[in-house]
C-alpha cells in the first residue's frame, strides 16, 4: 500500500514538473516501450548471470513481501512471548522433559497450536524447539548456546541479505543500462543525418529518454525496494532475538514471568508491548 502510495507521489511530482516547464508528455510516451524493452531486458538479463537460483527465488519472495504490511507487529510479538512463557512455565512446573512432547512434534502441539501465529512460521518454530532440545540434553552451559544462536542469527542474516544486495546491485546497473539505450538511440539519429532538424530533434530527445529512465527506475524504484527489503530482514532477526534472550534468561535461573520480561526489553520500541500489556495478553492466553 505505502509503496504503491510513494511511486504514484514520486511519477506524479517528477512529470508534474515536467509539464510545468512546458514538456510534451507524448515524446516520452512515444519512446517508453523500446526504452524500457533495452533497459529492462538488459538489467533482468544481468540480475540472473549474477546470482543463483536459490537468490533469485528469495528476491522474488522478498519483492512480494514488499508490497504486504509487516507482520512483525505488537500483537505477534505479545503471541510470541506469550508461547515462550506457556512452554518454560510448564517446563518448570513439570520438569523439562514434559515439553519433549511439544518439542519433537510442534505441528501436533496443543500448546503450539494455541499460537497459530507462530505455530504457522516453520522458521522460528524451528529455531525454538532446536534450542528448547538442546536446554532438555542438559550438557551445554548458557554461554555456549548464546554462542550458538549468534551463530545461527548471523547466518540467517547474512543469507538473507544475499536477496536485498542482489537488487542493490542491480539497482546501481540501471542508470548504465540507461546510458546504454541512450546511445543506440543517437547511433540510430546518426543513421539519419539527413533528416529535417524536427525530426533529427525528436530522435535525441526520445535517446534522451533512456538515460532518465535508467536513473528513475534506479533511484524511484529499485533502491527504495533494496532498502525496504532490508528493515524487514532487520525484523526478521530481532524476532529471533527475543526467543535467544528469553531462553536464555530461563536458563539462568529466572522465572518465566522475568524471562519474557527480558525478551519484551529487546523488541523495538514500536512493536514493544508495555508490562502491562504483556502482563494481560499471557494471562488471558
Amino acid at each position: 500500500m505505502f509503496v504503491a502510495i510513494g511511486w504514484l507521489a514520486a511519477l506524479g511530482c517528477i512529470f508534474g514538473a515536467f509539464l510545468l516547464h512546458g514538456g510534451h508528455i507524448g515524446v516520452i510516451l512515444h519512446a517508453l516501450p523500446t526504452e524500457m524493452m533495452a533497459i529492462l531486458g538488459g538489467a533482468l538479463g544481468a540480475f540472473v548471470v549474477a546470482n543463483p537460483p536459490k537468490v533469485l527465488k528469495a528476491t522474488a519472495k522478498g519483492l512480494a513481501g514488499c508490497f504486504k504490511g509487516s507482520k512483525y507487529t505488537k500483537e505477534r510479538y505479545m503471541e510470541l512471548l506469550a508461547l515462550l512463557y506457556a512452554i518454560l512455565q510448564k517446563a518448570r512446573k513439570e520438569g523439562l522433559m514434559a515439553i519433549e512432547g511439544e518439542v519433537e512434534d510442534p505441528e501436533n502441539s496443543t500448546l503450539f497450536q494455541t499460537y497459530s501465529s507462530i505455530a504457522s512460521d516453520h522458521h522460528v518454530v524451528e529455531f525454538i524447539t532446536d534450542y528448547l532440545r538442546l536446554m532438555m540434553g542438559g550438557n551445554l552451559n548458557p554461554h555456549e548456546i548464546e554462542s550458538l544462536m549468534d551463530s545461527e542469527i548471523e547466518t540467517h542474516h547474512q543469507e538473507a541479505h544475499l536477496a536485498s544486495g542482489a537488487v542493490n546491485k542491480i539497482a546501481g546497473s540501471l542508470p548504465a543500462f540507461g546510458i546504454v539505450a541512450a546511445v543506440l538511440g543517437v547511433v540510430n539519429t546518426m543513421g539519419s543525418v539527413g533528416q529535417p532538424p524536427a525530426i533529427l530533434g525528436g530522435m535525441i530527445g526520445s535517446a534522451l529518454v533512456g538515460t532518465f529512465l535508467g536513473i528513475l527506475l534506479a533511484y524511484a524504484f529499485a533502491e527504495p525496494l533494496a532498502g525496504l527489503m532490508e528493515q524487514q530482514i532487520a525484523e526478521g532477526s530481532k524476532e529471533l532475538q527475543v526467543i535467544k534472550t528469553t531462553l536464555l534468561a530461563s536458563m539462568q535461573g529466572y522465572t518465566p514471568q522475568v524471562a519474557v520480561e527480558f525478551g519484551r526489553k529487546v523488541l523495538f520500541s514500536t512493536e514493544r508491548p508495555t508490562f502491562g500489556e504483556l502482563e494481560e495478553h499471557v494471562k488471558g492466553k
